[in-house]
């Protein structure tokens, strides 16, 4: 069973996407949610609408609970990939080694094939590359430079032309591997139906903002 790791974000998406044109399509997205608000492994805003965006792709998906806990909630991942027999896996992973090499342990520990087509790409490429193909938006930021007016902004040229400015006078990693910010894609070269909002509110405490999708359905694209 090809699989991939799916969080709803642009990363997983686009490493979908990649997959894809080189002939692995997933047959299945495994979306882990976490209940701890600070998992390091995986992303938890909207994670509930990752069914709508697997439904406008076509492709099966589960949703794998586990605590969040560090370390520990690696154990969760092994027994979703046990669990749906995977043999080949897809990730997003662009330059984190913290979350390419634990997942790595795993595959290798599991017989599992990882595939990661984002791997050591260049970070600015990458958000070029989404901000032409996909329809993206920015849901939660937690890094020094990114202000509210980034939440709930779409990454568009302009977008990206910020973050790039911003990482040159703050040092952020504008692919957001630093857990600087998280993404939510509403549109994509694969999907046969785009995501619409519906409703949503947005939080911020001087700090950290977060854009809350309350409402969502799937409409022709």
């Amino acid at each position: 069973m090809i699989a991939a790791l799916f969080s709803g974000g642009k990363d997983s998406t686009l490493a979908i996407h990649k997959a894809s044109e080189a002939g692995l399509r997933p047959k299945l997205l495994i979306t882990m949610k976490p209940y701890n608000e600070d998992s390091y492994m995986f992303h938890k805003p909207n994670i509930k609408y990752t069914s709508l965006q697997a439904k406008a792709m076509g492709i099966k998906h589960v949703i794998w609970d586990t605590e969040g806990e560090k370390e520990l909630e690696l154990n969760d991942l092994t027994q979703a990939l046990k669990a749906n027999n995977v043999t080949k896996l897809i990730t997003g992973a662009i330059a984190s080694r913290y979350q390419k090499d634990r997942i790595e342990s795993i595959c290798k520990e599991q017989g599992i094939e990882m595939i990661s087509p984002l791997w050591g790409m260049d970070q600015e490429k990458e958000l070029a590359e989404i901000a032409e193909k996909f329809e993206a938006i920015i849901t939660k930021v937690a890094a020094y430079g990114l202000d509210e007016s980034f939440v709930g902004a779409a990454i568009n040229k302009a977008t990206v032309e910020r973050l790039v400015a911003l990482k040159k006078k703050y040092r952020i990693n504008v692919a957001f591997e630093g857990g600087e910010a998280e993404s939510f894609v509403l549109n994509a070269p694969m999907f046969k139906k785009k995501v619409k909002i519906t409703s949503y509110h947005i939080t911020w405490d001087g700090t950290v903002g977060e854009y809350i999708i309350d409402g969502a359905e799937l409409s022709d694209k």
